[in-house]
């Protein structure tokens, strides 16, 4: 047998982020992943949005913080990657005004609380940004066969907002990248091709694993960061019906298609979010527009079986495509429309769940859906304080653990988001977090 001080699963944006800092605070450790390298499941086909407004404090405080290691990504990995180093691409962020969220006046005051920049915006400063802006209302978000779909309804946007800090990374699978070999030249270890079949205990405490072809691999301390098949590996021990929280994993089309052709969006273009019609975007390479939906009650949400769904766009990725239109008349929709689809690991609130478990030894960091990315390098820190406090016998569901952030010099209760916490009804429960 093979021993190691953590094992992780999966080898995700997050759990390649958790190898990382453990392996920063001296712990050895072995990522295994069932595909063939880091950040090829879900992470790859994240949309990888840097920003910093969310609906609760702490949400928003964790996602400023992560923009800070985005920002200089070099320096927070610190090594050279034969690949090269992801990017960055500080566009910022644009969100519509409506009633749905309140027209941000939360969202404005948790970034003064925090600090975050913002500028608010009418309608002829939203033209800066879409110079053939459509400002009607189209809320609620509808599907084409229901009556008023593409219809604007009485009054118009009252304006948008602006957070500069922000944009999105050139390439989530090249950042996971990135984190493996940071973590590999700290003595770190990745296995991939490498599926689990069973997590061992001894005496009441986590042992280690063993793989699907039988080979045993020792470790005091494993961690779940399986991402989409996160619920699987926890029903290996039992746990999902000792939890409060659990999770699913919800299918999600993102396409792609040509930015409007009258405006420079290579220029222009950021990340937007408009609950209005229920859609986000970000640019993308080749004058692209990447299109997310963000959940509305119209559309049927698809919990699936993570190993057996359709990976083929279907008439929800031109639905899509057209509610972007109603705000962007001159987008283009293609006959064959482009774009990927992937899956959310979502938990009953849209939050996360980083915490320790009933079952010592073992650690989640799940239910991270589609608004995590930009958090890594701080969960990865946040696990690491967890795990190292707890092995050293801190009981963190009597005592929360506070963790400090490095740039804002704020602390956040990680027992924020404990698996057996209520459910948190600030959160937006979509994707928007």
């Amino acid at each position: 047998m093979q021993h190691y001080d953590a094992i992780i699963i999966g080898a995700g944006i997050i759990g390649t982020a958790t190898a990382l800092e453990l392996a920063r605070k001296g712990f050895r450790t072995l990522s295994v992943d069932r595909l063939p390298a880091a950040g090829y499941g879900s992470t790859s086909n994240s949309c990888a949005i840097i920003r910093t407004y969310y609906s609760t404090l702490d949400g928003t405080a964790m996602a400023y913080e992560g923009y800070h290691y985005w920002r200089d990504w070099a320096a927070y990995t610190g090594v050279a990657d034969e690949a090269g180093l992801a990017r960055f691409v500080e566009c910022g962020t644009l969100v519509m005004k409506v009633a749905h969220n309140g027209y941000l006046a939360n969202a404005m005051r948790l970034s003064d609380t925090l600090g975050i920049s913002y500028r608010e915006l009418d309608t002829d400063g939203l033209r800066a940004f879409i110079p053939q802006v459509d400002t009607g209302l189209y809320a609620p978000a509808k599907r084409p066969e229901q009556p008023g779909f593409g219809e604007a309804g009485a009054g118009s946007l009252s304006g948008a907002v602006f957070w500069p800090q922000g944009g999105y990374v050139n390439d989530p699978q090249l950042a996971t990248h990135n984190l493996q070999r940071a973590a590999e030249a700290l003595g770190s270890h990745f296995r991939f091709n490498a599926e689990v079949h069973a997590i061992r205990t001894h005496a009441g405490r986590i042992a280690g694993i063993t793989l699907r072809d039988g080979e045993q691999l020792n470790a005091p301390v494993v961690v779940n960061v399986a991402g989409p098949h996160s619920a699987r590996i926890n029903d290996l021990l039992g746990l999902n019906e000792r939890m409060n929280i659990h999770t699913r994993a919800l299918r999600h089309e993102v396409p792609h298609v040509p930015a409007p052709t009258r405006y420079d969006y290579s220029r222009l273009g950021t990340v937007t979010s408009d609950s209005d019609i229920a859609t986000y975007t970000r640019p993308a390479s080749g004058n692209m527009m990447l299109i997310g939906s963000e959940d509305p009650e119209c559309d049927p949400r698809e919990w699936v079986d993570p190993d057996n769904f359709d990976r083929n766009l279907s008439e929800q990725a031109r639905i899509q495509v057209m509610r972007v239109a109603q705000r962007n008349p001159d987008l283009g929709i293609p006959n064959r429309i482009g774009g990927v689809v992937d899956l959310y690991d979502v938990a009953d609130d849209w939050i996360p769940v980083y915490d320790r478990t009933d079952i010592p030894g073992f650690y989640l960091a799940i239910g991270t859906s589609g608004n995590q990315f930009k958090n890594a390098p701080v969960a990865g820190k946040m696990m690491a304080t967890l795990i190292e406090a707890c092995e050293n016998g801190h009981d963190h569901d009597a005592d929360p653990l506070s963790y400090r952030f490095e740039y804002l010099d704020r602390e956040t209760s990680i027992g924020f988001y404990s698996r057996n916490r209520e459910i948190n009804r600030a959160s937006s429960f979509s994707v928007l977090g």
